[in-house]
């Protein structure tokens, strides 16, 4: 792919015209997506105005915007020639980072061996998962290089999404024997008691997040199986008691609503060869007033213990619909001039 910048001789100096060449008219035309819907996402995120000519893609802008969109049309026409999909999240994630993403194809321990370096992708047997943002990428390197790891933030910043994505992928790679995900099943405006059916009816609401996740990484089939043999499993916070969790990927999710006791209790499972992920967002505590929660207890006790990771994300991290962001920020605005 050829790469050449010219100046339009009315043009400010500033506002020049680079033009890529896509050697290959049909990736090209997945490049631009349907409609040239992917253009004018490219267009519309970093400011810059795309023209096609034949096989070439003029990008018009100031120098930092071309150079970035300049970048991402090049990394998804590479992923295209790889013979991946592109969706607009993959875009999003390419201008956030703002760089061309990576494409590696890992597998076995060697998987895990890579993301001792840069970590971008999450290979699943469903699909391959990238950080989005600056913020996503650190927590998941910490996630392979810590024991135990924290993401705080609010909803939608893809904490308990990628944190998944990385048990799926270490134990897909053997570095663990099995997946314990958990929860506490705090009420938030219904009674348990008042939910149709059984113990399992009434809990599986809470945990429904995460199996969504899991369905994402795996197979269906597959899936149903490793639950089955309790390779994987799905569990309140309270049914964690009294266990020792050895060689396991253990998440702790919606950690905000556990109390310190139960905190507590859960770290204390940790057992040989296991990595614990807790993830919460402190803004979203459901307990009963005046109970203190674990989570905030545990950022303050363990902050600067060895092998003990914190990733903090913020509405700028949110991967959901872009008006998620904007209503975080309002809220916090809110909350900021209310105090």
């Amino acid at each position: 792919m050829g790469i050449s910048a010219l100046t339009p001789p009315t043009a400010p100096e500033d506002i020049i015209e680079t033009l890529l060449e896509f050697p290959d008219n049909r990736l090209l035309i997945d490049l631009c997506g349907e409609f040239d819907r992917n253009l004018a996402q490219i267009e519309h995120q970093t400011g810059v105005h795309i023209l096609r000519r034949g096989n070439r893609l003029a990008v018009i802008g100031d120098k930092a915007s071309r150079e970035l969109a300049s970048a991402v049309l090049t990394a998804i026409y590479a992923r295209l020639e790889a013979g991946r999909g592109v969706e607009a999240g993959d875009i999003d994630g390419a201008i956030r980072l703002g760089r061309p993403m990576p494409d590696r194809e890992l597998a076995g321990t060697e998987q895990i061996e890579m993301f001792s370096g840069e970590r971008y992708e999450l290979r699943t047997r469903k699909k391959p998962v990238h950080p989005r943002t600056e913020a996503q990428k650190a927590y998941v390197g910490n996630l392979f290089d810590n024991e135990l790891g924290f993401g705080i933030g609010p909803a939608g910043t893809g904490k308990t999404y990628l944190a998944v994505a990385v048990g799926v992928t270490m134990f897909l790679a053997g570095a663990v024997d099995k997946i314990i995900l958990s929860r506490p099943a705090v009420e938030a405006g219904e009674r348990l008691g008042f939910l149709p059916g059984d113990m399992r009816d009434k809990i599986d609401p809470y945990m429904q997040p995460l199996y969504d996740a899991l369905n994402d990484f795996l197979p269906q089939k597959q899936l149903a199986k490793l639950m089955e043999d309790k390779r994987i499993e799905i569990a309140p916070l309270a049914f964690m008691r009294g266990r020792t969790l050895s060689n396991a990927f253990v998440l702790l999710d919606e950690a905000q609503n556990a109390t310190t006791m139960q905190m507590k209790m859960f770290l204390t499972r940790m057992g040989e060869g296991s990595r614990m992920v807790i993830t919460g967002d402190r803004t979203q505590v459901d307990l009963p007033r005046g109970t203190a929660s674990g989570l905030a207890d545990a950022e303050r006790i363990l902050s600067g213990v060895n092998g003990v990771s914190f990733n903090y994300f913020t509405s700028k991290d949110v991967v959901r619909h872009p008006l998620v962001a904007r209503i975080i920020e309002a809220y916090e605005a809110h909350d900021g001039a209310s105090g």
